[in-house]
Formats: C-alpha cells, sequence, structure tokens
C-alpha cells in the first residue's frame, strides 16, 4: 500500500511533492529459464508492503489455482499475467511493473528467459539503466547467462546485479556463491561493464531481498533493495548536445505551428539556435510548449512542442539539434544486429528501417560476422537466424540523421521491419557512417534515360520471366527477344544460368545466395533500363520479397512480371537438364520446388502456362501486351 494512503491530509499534497522529485530507476530482470525472476520481483513487492488488499487476496486466489509452491504463496503469479506463462510455469512477454520507495521509484521489466523470447529480453532491456540476471545457484552460468549479459552490454547497459538465487537449495554455501562470482567477472571482463555486484539471495524465502540474512552472515554486502536505492547509475543524456526527433508537426489553427517530441538528449531553451537534419536548416527556439504552460527550460525525457522564429519545411521523423552540435547524416553505416525473427536475415534482401520516428528501406549489404555467445569470437556467416547477433553493413534509399548508439541511445538505434508482414525482424545499435556515404555522390548526366529510349523509339521496361526450373521461361525470353529484334527494338536478355558464368560466379544455390543473385541482377537490370533498353531477365527468382525488391528499382510501370506458371510435375517430366533427377536422389541440394521453396507470384501482369499453350504462342501474348501498353512506340 502507497505510504501517501497512511498520512494525514494535510500532508498528502506535501508527500506527493517530495515523490515528483524522487530519481527514477529503470531495470530489468533477466537470466536462463526459471532462474527465478518473476518470484524475485513478486518478493520485493510483497515484503515491501507495495501491494493492496485486493492484490494480495488475487494472489492467494491464484496460488490456490495455479501455484507450484504448494501450500506456500507463489510470488512468480504476481507478473505472471499471461495464461500460457501460468500453464507452462515461464515468462513469455515482458512485464513491467511500477513501484516506489520513499528513497526512489522504479520501473522493473521481467523479462523472460526461454532463448525463443530473447527478442523480448531485448525490448525490455533497451530502456534500462540497470540489469538484475539472476543465476541459478545449483547450475551456475548457462548461456542464456551469456547472451543475456552480452545484449545487456550491447544495449548499452552498464550496471549489473548479479543476483545469484535459490541458495536455500545449496544450504546458502559460501564458496557456490564464490566460485559464482568469480567465473561471472571473468566471463564478463571483456562486456565493459561500469558496476557489477553479487547478491546471494533466495527470492522464495526472501533471503537478502529487502535486508540483510542471517543465513549468508558471510556475505558483507546490501540487500538487493537497498543497493537499488542507492547505487549511481545517472546516465550522460542529459548533458549530451540537443537532440528532439519530431513526433507531429501540431498545426491546430493558422496561428500555431509548432513540433511536438520527446526530448532524446540535452536540455533547450527560447533562443537558442537548432539545426534540423537532414535538411540542416537553422533557426531559433521561439517558445517551447507544453500542457502545463510554456516552459523556460525543457530536458532530457520531458515531451514538448518547439515552436521556431523561422518558418521551416519540418516533417515527422526530423531531428531538431543543437545549432554547434547537429547529428550525423548518413544513408550507409556499420552496425550490430540482434535478429528477432523465425526467418532467416539474407543480406541483399530489402526491409523498412524505422529509427527516430522516420522510416526508409533499408538493405543489409553485407554480414561481417555473427558473434559466438560462450565466446564472443566473430564467426564467418551468410545469413542470421533467431536471437543470432550480428555485425553488418546497411544501405538506406534515403540518408538520415543518427549518433552513434554509445553516445545517444535514443538516436542510434533502430529496428529492421518485414515490408511484406510487418513484423519487426531486426533491431540495431549503429556504430558509424561508412565512409564510403560521404565520398560517393551521383554524378549529373547531360543524357538521361528519356533521351537514351527516345534515340531507339521505344519506352524501356524489365520483363521478368518467374518461374520453375523446366518451365520454359528461357525459350519463351529467347522467342520474345527474336521478334523484338526483327521489328527494330533493342533489347538484351539476362538468363539465368548465363549470368552464373560471370557476373555472378561466385555464389551457390543457398536461399541466402539466391538473395545475393537477385539483387545483383536487379541492379544490372535497372541500369540497361536506364539505357534504354528492354531488358528481358529470365530467372527462377523463387522469393516475391526479391522480385518486388527488383520492381521498387525501377519507375513505375517499367516492371512487367511474367510468370510461367507451369506445374511442378510437368516440368519435372521434361526434365531437360536432369536437375530433378538429381535433386531427389539427393544429389542436389536446395533445388527450387524439391528441397527449396518457390513462392508464386500473386499479380503478375502476363501468366503463361507452356503446358497449355505453346512457346510461341506466349511469345506472341507477351510482345501483344507490349504493343498495347505503348512500350514500342516513341
Amino acid at each position: 500500500m502507497s505510504t501517501a494512503a497512511l498520512l494525514p491530509d494535510e500532508d498528502v499534497i506535501e508527500y506527493l511533492a517530495a515523490h515528483e522529485k524522487k530519481g527514477l530507476l529503470r531495470f530489468i530482470t533477466c537470466g536462463s529459464v526459471d532462474d527465478g525472476k518473476s518470484t524475485l520481483i513478486g518478493r520485493l513487492l510483497y515484503d515491501s508492503k507495495l501491494l493492496y488488499d485486493d492484490q494480495l487476496a488475487t494472489l492467494e486466489n491464484d496460488t490456490k489455482r495455479h501455484g507450484t509452491q504448494g501450500e506456500k504463496i507463489d510470488f512468480a503469479l504476481l507478473v505472471d499475467g499471461l495464461a500460457a506463462e501460468r500453464e507452462q510455469g515461464i515468462t513469455i512477454d515482458v512485464a513491467y511493473r511500477f513501484f516506489s520507495t520513499e528513497k526512489r521509484k522504479f520501473i522493473v521489466a521481467d523479462t523472460p528467459g526461454h532463448e525463443q523470447y530473447t527478442r523480448n529480453m531485448a525490448t525490455g532491456a533497451s530502456t534500462a539503466d540497470l540489469a538484475v540476471i539472476l543465476i541459478d545457484a545449483r547450475k551456475g552460468i548457462l548461456n542464456q547467462t551469456r547472451r543475456h549479459s552480452y545484449i545487456a552490454s550491447l544495449l548499452g547497459i552498464r550496471h549489473i546485479i548479479v543476483a545469484i538465487n535459490k541458495m536455500d537449495l545449496v544450504d546458502y554455501s559460501e564458496q557456490i556463491y564464490r566460485d559464482i562470482d568469480t567465473d561471472y567477472r571473468k566471463f564478463a571482463e571483456a562486456l565493459g561493464f561500469q558496476s557489477i555486484a553479487a547478491i546471494p539471495m533466495s527470492a522464495f524465502e526472501g533471503d537478502n531481498i529487502i535486508s540483510k540474512s542471517s543465513r549468508t552472515p558471510w556475505y558483507d554486502g546490501a540487500a538487493l533493495l537497498p543497493y537499488l536505492e542507492t547505487i549511481s547509475v545517472r546516465g550522460d543524456l542529459a548533458e549530451k548536445p540537443f537532440r528532439m526527433p519530431v513526433q507531429w508537426v501540431n498545426r491546430p489553427n493558422l496561428d500555431f505551428r509548432g513540433f511536438s517530441g520527446t526530448i532524446a538528449s540535452g536540455t533547450a531553451s527560447p533562443g537558442d539556435e537548432v539545426v534540423v537534419m537532414p535538411s540542416a536548416k537553422r533557426s531559433k527556439i521561439e517558445r517551447i510548449v507544453t500542457q502545463d504552460g510554456e516552459f523556460e527550460m525543457a530536458g532530457f525525457d520531458e515531451a514538448v512542442t518547439i515552436t521556431l522564429t523561422d518558418e521551416i519545411d519540418i516533417s515527422r521523423g526530423d531531428i531538431i539539434c543543437a545549432g554547434q552540435s547537429p547529428a550525423e547524416l548518413t544513408d550507409q553505416f556499420a552496425a550490430h544486429l540482434l535478429w528477432m525473427s523465425d526467418e532467416k536475415l539474407f543480406p541483399g534482401r530489402q526491409y523498412l528501417l524505422k529509427t527516430a520516428n522516420r522510416i526508409v528501406p533499408a538493405t543489409i549489404t553485407e554480414l561481417k560476422h555473427k558473434i559466438n555467445i560462450n565466446t564472443f569470437d566473430h564467426q564467418s556467416a551468410k545469413t542470421l537466424e533467431l536471437n543470432d547477433i550480428g555485425y553488418c553493413n546497411l544501405n538506406l534509399a534515403q540518408s538520415v540523421a543518427f549518433d552513434a548508439y554509445d553516445d545517444n541511445r535514443r538516436t542510434g538505434s533502430f529496428i529492421l521491419i518485414d515490408k511484406r508482414t510487418n513484423a519487426t525482424v531486426g533491431a540495431g545499435m549503429i556504430e558509424f557512417s561508412l565512409r564510403r556515404a560521404q565520398n560517393v555522390h551521383w554524378q549529373n548526366l547531360d543524357v538521361g534515360k528519356p533521351s537514351r529510349a527516345k534515340a531507339k523509339h521505344q519506352r524501356p521496361c524489365v520483363l521478368w520471366f518467374t518461374g520453375l526450373s523446366g518451365s520454359g521461361k528461357s525459350t519463351v525470353a529467347n522467342l520474345v527477344e527474336k521478334k523484338l529484334h526483327d521489328m527494330g527494338r533493342h533489347t538484351y536478355i539476362l538468363d539465368g544460368d548465363n549470368v552464373r558464368h560471370g557476373l555472378n560466379k561466385d555464389l551457390g544455390f543457398t536461399d541466402a545466395d539466391r538473395v545475393e543473385n537477385i539483387r545483383r541482377i536487379g541492379e544490372t537490370a535497372r541500369l540497361m533500363a536506364d539505357a534504354g533498353l528492354i531488358v528481358l531477365v529470365s530467372f527462377i527468382s523463387p522469393f516475391q520479397s526479391e522480385r518486388r525488391m527488383a520492381r521498387e528499382l525501377l519507375d513505375e510501370d517499367e516492371f512487367i512480371e511474367v510468370y510461367i506458371s507451369t506445374p511442378l510435375e510437368v516440368c519435372e517430366k521434361r526434365d531437360v537438364k536432369g536437375l530433378y533427377a538429381k535433386a531427389r536422389r539427393g544429389e542436389i541440394k536446395n533445388f527450387t520446388g524439391i528441397d527449396s521453396a518457390y513462392e508464386a507470384p500473386v499479380n503478375a501482369e502476363i501468366d503463361v502456362d507452356t503446358s497449355e499453350v505453346s512457346a510461341e504462342s506466349a511469345a506472341e501474348t507477351i510482345v501483344e501486351h507490349l504493343e498495347s501498353k505503348g512500350y514500342l512506340e516513341g
């Protein structure tokens, strides 16, 4: 129960005023499965007398229905709220709890320990100042202990409490405590933590949670709650240069135009010079407006609306920066990436990147390595799987303003979004802008695509033939080119087999290589279309995402998807190259249609089945489409 409820009425206002001035500590509990994270938080709230009577009554009822501790209270049920969590006895989602003591306010995130839900742990850690990493005294340091410690370090957490839990099950052995403490500190030397405090405890019995336990007379440190109340974790974002990502352009009427957002770092006052990125336009702050009135100063983590002395074009996603210390601007950078999807990451595949309220198309151009969680070694990899951590280069369709993550967690972080499902698939931390982003610029050319196309008397386009091996793609594409050549048109065929003898000879047939194969061909086709050609691309190109990427490289109506929809059984009967037979015998791996997926087009511009029509007839249909749409006029 809140202390305010026990005070006389005349003291309530004074108490609330003092409460507002107390500092706030955000921390997470993490570690391996069943190390006691939820029990620890429940015990902390219970022993601190921070639960209301109805919460206690609910806890007692839930213990009878779902408890795993016999007649004793199951404290984990205070935060394990999902039905699936109670049924399985594990934490799945992140559970946030607010509580307050006389010395400090707290927001704690109880994060899951199961490897499958590591992404949820990273979500909780992204805003935390401190991590309580639980270790079962019977088991010692496990893979998830290392994984969560590494992620905490990567996400900028610099203060760690090693909660060596379940000491009651090892007879409160000092030697076991010392061994785990030593092992953890040795393991964590490379992680850059500023402080590590190891506390022996029993969350179930309440030892060393609120006060020192008589069962561990050999331990001379503080109990958990006193330590949390007194540790200094003051971040430096308040002292960093001013940053405010614009969340909303506030225009309630013709007389007011402000820019709303939460201050990511630094302070601001009326009269301060600011620069807006990425436009680099400069102005001065005129007013700082909030629901509580106008402020003479606003600082880190405050939500405000800023008006400027000049009319500047500012949109959602722009960052208002200190005039003398603007954020960097780049469209290429290196970053650490935590992969959070069941579908693998493939370099070359296009995603959406969201950072500081701005969303832009992005591609991982190079996966440099992934991290071995046990040894921290860098391992070569072509892809990342669920919960892998990698280091990569990214290329963006537009420049974004950013700070290095080590300098500013708010403006140096990003997420990757799958363009098809809108699911978050990765979370990243920007390290630095790539030098080539500053060295490589567009060169203006006097002769452009319209002039080149006009000289050829045609409209450029890319005919993208997709279908299974043996469907007739190359045969039909070859016939189409012959017909266009006879009509005096300027064409070129990019054929899957031919290209693999040169441009893509270094690529195999894994899913990752297939993605890169199509990325290169998409870029090559774009250049040829820019030259004014009609380009015929004949590739299996099994994934919708890569065909969509190729489409987006071109101008509107320049990409024509031609689906050669001949069924698998027909293609396998033809088997001109004998590939299906080898794939069935297991002599060829990752063969599309057999042990590698083919994602059929949903709305192809042209759909022909060569088991129903001849290749000649299919070619006629495609040429007629080009004529009817005006591609052969110029």
